[in-house]
């Protein structure tokens, strides 16, 4: 039975909601990114704030959701990478708060992403896929044994170009050597995961036209800026050291260092641009005219420098005790983590598109374009420093083999600061106060989080659980702070629900019902034409189920379904949007994926599958004034599986349909179109 990384408690004895994707069903889907594999585990979806295809951003239960690598953050939580699936084991998902375990984490939940070990035996592999549009993706590992005794080696490397569809043409160069040392009751591990990523944002995709994705255009219709670019470097080593003191005692000492440049040149994302459809109310935001007909107006070009850099050490005792006849594993905990962020835009009036059904974007370089800073014009030049000091505790308690308690608690200090290089005319923190430069703005808390949930073994196979928890999140980023920084986030979850085995874990059926409520959430909206941050309060109530179902040798089927209501319950600075619904937030999602494996004239090893994903209406952002459509999309896929070889052919959107990944600001990110993909591999 699979189990959860810190405390390794089987997934069965939580009281709570997690699941574990692994890279098995990854490969028979053709997944080459953290974005498609998501859609195995039930409540969560792309999108949100920001979503412009040049980083990954999650929401679970309708919250935001933050990425780790082998239980480390991924630093800056909006502003941060598109993850590939490098040298990746598999995929956790813990839905709802966990500050209690991770920290500072958004209340939605964590993905976590599992790597491969290295080998005691020698093995090696690639896998070479070639499909749509231009794409090219290669993956290659070796392990093994070194010649120093105990110590084994692991290195991933990832080669992708596409050319991509509507001209997003994307490169990504990956190495990750890992290795690890076992010496005495030592065991030691050194990482290091080097990334260089080129993409294209598309932050218009296709525009808003009286509240949906414009229609009658083609579906490559282009309304962002041609030469728009987003360059990363991404450099992490880190360092861990397992101590088993005893049968009692485990010492964990985990280190990790983050360095990350962002380069980019892209599209503003807001209401301020739109298709003028009405010339005698709507007036052009540049020159404060009426607008005409049909025109793009209100495009901005932002170009923008990010530089991160994260200091994060753990130390970590797992003590493994009874107290009479009730089991512990007692997971606690001491980190410390700085982060030091420079951020510095600035933003450039565009040329209108002069008609939006046959659009032609006019700019076609930077030169001769008036870069600027002031209210309307998204500009900055930022320092933030911010360092977290935590303990915390997590009790997997055994009260018997049939009753489970799951305990924590997390107490943390944070110190974070803004210090503004640059005063930015018209920019003013939520409370009024000018931002003015050379005085730094400095923020203080120390919130406490905490969880705590049971399940009982009812019946063989049906347990039902019950779960509390309350977690924090600083409001500190590249884009949260441009309106100063704001109160903590806070959030509260009540979860209760029923796990059901049957057939010795052939089939696995997982439900939940939730409820989570979520105060000073930083959230962006335009207001007076003024881009900006807005700090509101939202509650998601909902239900979801998830099946893992092996029916027969051949046979097997992953689905799950969810349907949660999320609203604004409060916003101080816009009172109209209570009640909406936030941004990238639909009603009801639901995935499926199939596979049967069969013979041909006696070769065993053929494969086929099929699956679909559902996913309803999202709105663009709290007004709700845009949205995107529900969608269902169809996906196919042929196989042949010999012991050291394989084949793959995938179908994705197999009945071409018109769809939307995203509901951003001012237009809605494209799906892809029908497409198809070979995969070669072989392993030794």
């Amino acid at each position: 039975m699979p189990t959860l990384g810190k405390t390794g408690t089987a997934l069965g004895d939580l009281p709570a909601s997690v699941q574990v994707i692994p890279k098995k069903v990854l490969n028979e889907q053709g997944a080459a990114t953290l974005q498609q594999a998501v859609t195995n585990a039930s409540g969560i979806n792309a999108g949100g704030q920001d979503s412009l295809g040049y980083f990954d951003h999650f929401l679970i239960r309708g919250l935001n959701a933050q990425v780790y690598s082998d239980g480390f953050s991924d630093g800056d939580q909006l502003g941060g990478l598109s993850h590939s699936l490098n040298g990746v084991q598999g995929i956790e998902i813990q839905e709802g708060p966990g500050s209690a375990l991770f920290g500072s984490g958004p209340p939605g939940g964590t993905i976590n992403i599992v790597h491969y070990k290295p080998s005691s035996e020698f093995h090696y592999g690639d896998s070479l896929q070639v499909g749509s549009f231009g794409t090219i993706t290669n993956n290659f590992f070796v392990t093994g044994p070194s010649t120093v005794p105990g110590l084994d080696y692991r290195i991933d490397a990832t080669v992708s170009h596409s050319d991509g569809f509507r001209d997003l043409e994307s490169q990504d160069y990956e190495i990750r050597p890992d290795f690890i040392w076992h010496f005495g009751d030592h065991t030691f591990e050194f990482a290091l995961d080097a990334r260089h990523l080129e993409q294209t944002p598309d932050s218009y995709g296709l525009i808003y036209f009286k509240g949906s994705p414009i229609t009658g255009v083609p579906v490559d219709a282009k309304y962002s800026t041609p030469f728009a670019d987003a360059t990363q470097d991404f450099l992490r080593p880190t360092f861990t050291d397992t101590w088993k003191v005893n049968d009692f005692l485990t010492i964990n000492n985990r280190f990790s260092y983050l360095y990350r440049t962002l380069d980019a040149v892209r599209n503003g994302d807001s209401t301020r641009t739109f298709v003028c459809t009405n010339p005698a109310t709507q007036k052009d935001p540049v020159t404060g005219k009426a607008c005409i007909l049909n025109q793009v107006v209100g495009r901005q070009l932002r170009q923008q420098d990010d530089t991160d850099n994260d200091l994060d050490y753990q130390f970590e005792p797992v003590w493994k005790f009874a107290t009479g006849s009730v089991g512990h594993t007692l997971l606690t905990g001491f980190e410390v983590q700085h982060e030091r962020l420079s951020t510095s835009r600035s933003t450039a009036d565009l040329p209108n598109i002069a008609d939006a059904f046959a659009p032609v974007p006019p700019e076609t370089s930077a030169s001769g374009l008036t870069f600027k800073c002031d209210a309307s014009h998204s500009c900055d030049d930022d320092h933030l420093e911010a360092t977290y000091l935590s303990v915390y505790a997590t009790d997997q308690i055994d009260v018997t083999d049939r009753w489970k308690i799951r305990a924590g608690v997390r107490k943390d200090w944070w110190d974070t600061s803004l210090d503004p290089q640059i005063t930015v005319p018209g920019r003013f923190t939520s409370e009024g106060t000018p931002l003015v430069a050379g005085v730094t703005q400095d923020r203080d808390d120390a919130p406490v989080s905490w969880n705590v949930g049971t399940l009982y073994k009812l019946l063989p196979g049906v347990s039902p659980y019950f779960g509390v928890s309350e977690s924090h999140l600083t409001n500190f980023n590249s884009e949260n702070t441009q309106n100063g920084i704001g109160a903590p986030e806070s959030a509260f979850q009540y979860e209760a629900g029923i796990k059901f085995s049957m057939s010795d874990d052939r089939v696995v059926l997982n439900t939940a019902a939730f409820t989570i409520s979520r105060d000073n959430v930083a959230t962006a909206t335009v207001i007076n034409g003024v881009e900006g941050v807005v700090f509101d309060s939202q509650r998601t109530k909902g239900v979801e189920a998830s099946l893992d179902a092996r029916v027969t040798d051949q046979w097997h089927i992953l689905a799950n379904v969810t349907a949660q209501d999320a609203v604004i319950t409060n916003n101080p600075q816009g009172i109209t949007s209570v009640g909406n619904h936030p941004q990238g937030v639909p009603a009801y999602m639901a995935n499926l994926w199939t596979t049967y494996q069969f013979s041909i004239a006696g070769v065993r090893g053929f494969q086929i599958g099929a699956g679909l994903n559902y996913r309803d209406v999202t709105f663009s952002d709290i007004t709700n004034k845009n949205s995107v459509p529900s969608y269902v999309i169809g996906n196919a896929m042929l196989g042949y599986e010999a012991q050291t070889w394989g084949v793959t052919l995938n179908v994705d959107n197999i009945t071409d349909e018109r769809y939307f990944v995203a509901a951003n600001g001012a237009g809605a990110f494209v799906g892809n179109p029908l497409s198809a993909f070979v995969n070669i591999h072989f392993k030794r």
